[in-house]
């Protein structure tokens, strides 16, 4: 009798142990536990602690009639945070609040060029690093209106095989060139590019409520036109970057070229913005304007 009592003590302890560890994992199955996924994949469930994503890349040119070539590489963070928004009943929802620094590096030592000499035109134009200050979201509810949801916010939106997940967000660009005129739909220039963004990591880390954050892999890819600094004057061709990194502990962790950017030329990267940041999304074309300006293009003969 005991031997019968301890043993259904013991499987009354292993049931509530069972009961509480399977309590403690997000349900990808809910509204609510899909934006508590994406929250930890962007940022962490804790108000306004930062979180670090690191990548590095190279960077090829893709012309008509020519094999590609690679021309520079590249290093990119992004440091972020989250609040929380209570929405009612469209549910609590988070906001994403980031600044981010893509450094042009040479290919053979890693560090951040200061020039480049354009292989099409032989001509050598400074380098323009992208800071941009603020790219922020704004908050994405798991609930609409009326407290009902939507067929692509009812589970988490990603791929499970085991003990991974993976999710891809293409995102197409076409829009307004703020370094162009005000005869784009006429004549052309209007800003054309896409940024292709893998995500993938391991489901523990992801639904364990005990992590207030995702172990993240990313990877990033952009198509787009000349950046401006190569002076390119309209020629034919793009560029594609292609990258992997991952999502970091903390500052320090990432590599010293970066760190030692950030130290030297732009210490307000270590921090993300306060999640109350109201200014205006930057871009790498708009940041440029900041610091460039424009002139007329000057008429030329023909030879």
């Amino acid at each position: 009798m005991k031997k019968l009592k301890l043993a259904s003590l013991l499987l009354l302890a292993s049931t509530s142990f069972n009961s509480a560890f399977a309590a403690t994992k997000i349900d990808l199955n809910t509204p609510e536990g899909a934006n508590t996924a994406m929250r930890k994949i962007q940022c962490s469930t804790i108000d306004d602690k930062p979180v670090f994503y690191w990548w590095k890349g190279k960077v090829f040119s893709r012309r008509q009639g020519e094999v590609d070539k690679h021309i520079f590489n590249v290093e990119g963070m992004n440091v972020r945070t989250c609040g929380t928004v209570d929405g009612g009943k469209k549910g609590e929802a988070y906001r994403l609040v980031t600044r981010e620094i893509l450094l042009y590096t040479d290919k053979e030592t890693g560090q951040p060029l200061d020039t480049w000499e354009n292989p099409w035109t032989n001509e050598v134009v400074d380098v323009h690093h992208v800071l941009n200050d603020p790219v922020n979201q704004p908050p994405s509810f798991p609930r609409n209106e009326d407290g009902s949801a939507s067929p692509w916010k009812q589970k988490f939106g990603g791929d499970i095989n085991g003990d991974y997940w993976w999710m891809t967000f293409p995102v197409p660009l076409f829009y307004h060139n703020d370094l162009g005129g005000d005869y784009q739909k006429q004549v052309g220039g209007v800003y054309h590019a896409s940024e292709l963004f893998n995500f993938s990591g391991d489901l523990e880390s992801l639904t364990s409520s005990e992590k207030d954050t995702a172990d993240v892999h990313v990877g990033w890819v952009r198509i787009s036109d000349w950046l401006p600094f190569m002076m390119m004057s309209g020629r034919e061709g793009s560029i594609y970057i292609h990258t992997a990194g991952r999502k970091v502990d903390s500052f320090d962790d990432m590599g010293e070229v970066m760190k030692t950017f950030i130290n030297e030329h732009a210490p307000k990267y270590k921090t993300p913005p306060p999640t109350d940041d109201d200014r205006p999304n930057e871009t790498s074309w708009t940041g440029y304007k900041k610091v460039v300006k424009g002139e007329e293009f000057k008429r030329q003969r023909a030879q």
